[in-house]
């Protein structure tokens, strides 16, 4: 659903990169999960309470396979991980190990 005054649809929240093929997707979000319902799967078609980046109904397993099988349209960002949280602070033991 659109805002009034708005002409494009913006994603539920912003993504993050797209990984490459055959590598996980990020999804730690809540948002990515609809307790109310679920929906087909637009990849495989069964049911699936999970959403990506922009609402659409798909399996996790199933966006990174498509990822994998389709790499160059993968890059358009259908699908992709979540933004990486910045550190609150980088006290004594924690952070990077570096």
């Amino acid at each position: 659903m659109t805002r009034p005054g708005r002409t494009k649809k913006e994603p539920p929240f912003e993504p993050g990169l797209i990984p490459a093929p055959g590598e996980l997707l990020v999804w730690r979000d809540g948002r990515h999960f609809d307790r109310w319902q679920d929906l087909p799967c637009t990849l495989c078609g069964q049911p699936t309470p999970m959403r990506s980046h922009s609402g659409e109904p798909v399996h996790k397993a199933c966006a990174e396979d498509w990822i994998t099988a389709n790499p160059v349209e993968a890059r358009l960002g259908r699908f992709a991980s979540d933004l990486t949280p910045k550190p609150k602070s980088k006290s004594k033991g924690q952070g990077d190990h570096s």
